[in-house]
């Protein structure tokens, strides 16, 4: 199956940094959340208003994962290089499925 190759979008250290400082920032002053993550995760963020930067962080995660470490996916309103700090984000961690 052939692949769509992913641009990379303008700014993009500096987006996704943003995007972290503000996720980071939510779990420091919510800090019970912690107890529901998984210890040494990989953090991808989805930020809901950019679907360039949502794509490419995707696109990361089948690129430079960790093999065996949990995934958690954090979504947040973003809109191009501003992050809406009123909104909170939305944290997602998958639970493994025994086989």
């Amino acid at each position: 199956m052939a692949q769509e190759k992913i641009k990379i979008p303008a700014n993009v250290v500096e987006r996704n940094i943003l995007l972290v400082k503000n996720i980071m920032r939510y779990l420091l002053d919510n800090p019970r959340l912690f107890n529901s993550l998984p210890d040494d995760f990989e953090l991808i963020v989805l930020p809901e208003n950019d679907p360039e930067m949502r794509l490419y962080n995707l696109s990361l995660l089948d690129k430079c994962a960790s093999e065996g470490k949990p995934v958690v996916f954090a979504r947040i309103k973003a809109s191009g290089t501003k992050v809406m700090m009123e909104d909170k984000p939305s944290l997602y961690a998958p639970i493994p499925l025994a086989v």
